[in-house]
């Protein structure tokens, strides 16, 4: 066998083990690390997701006009009912195209358990990767980290039980730490 001939496979191998190996790098198993953002809640307080570090967020982009965002919230606020007290938090970001006048108006008449924030200028979707798309869902890690994303309705019950393995897991490092 030539030395010709054993380059000629060889190069495009190499080539994709190379291409596949940097796309990996760059994407990763996972999602990267949640954006350093300040969250601006309707009662006019003011959320920065750095602070809520050390338990799960589960971050949730929405619109008055969604069907299937209208359709999710009760499942969120159950969710939330249900895991606040064990250390999730959620927040719910309305679309910044959305009239804040009906996201007050929605908001007081769903009466959600958890913050609602306004996007006046659309500087969080833009951190959070440009979302446009409603609803879009980001549970983030005690890390910090994302954990998954989900463009579309959610699967609650996969959701649910993702919360609360890290909450378990959460709980096991406090006791582990004290």
């Amino acid at each position: 066998m030539r030395l010709g001939h054993v380059t000629a496979w060889l190069l495009p191998v190499i080539l994709a083990i190379v291409i596949a190996a940097g796309w990996y790098a760059y994407a990763g198993p996972g999602y990267d690390r949640a954006p350093a953002v300040t969250f601006s809640i309707i009662d006019g307080s003011r959320i920065n997701l750095d602070d809520l570090r050390g338990r799960p967020v589960m971050v949730q982009f929405w619109a008055t006009s969604c069907p299937s965002c209208r359709k999710e919230m009760p499942q969120l606020a159950a969710l939330y009912n249900d895991l606040h007290g064990k250390g999730l938090e959620l927040i719910a970001v309305a679309m910044p195209y959305d009239p804040p006048n009906r996201v007050l108006e929605m908001t007081a008449k769903k009466e959600f358990p958890y913050p609602v924030a306004l996007d006046f200028k659309g500087e969080v979707t833009a951190a959070f990767g440009n979302v446009n798309l409603t609803p879009t869902s980001f549970l983030i890690g005690p890390d910090g980290n994302i954990v998954h994303k989900q463009i579309g309705e959610a699967d609650f019950t996969a959701l649910r039980q993702q919360i609360l393995n890290m909450l378990s897991q959460q709980q096991q490092n406090d006791i582990y730490k004290s």
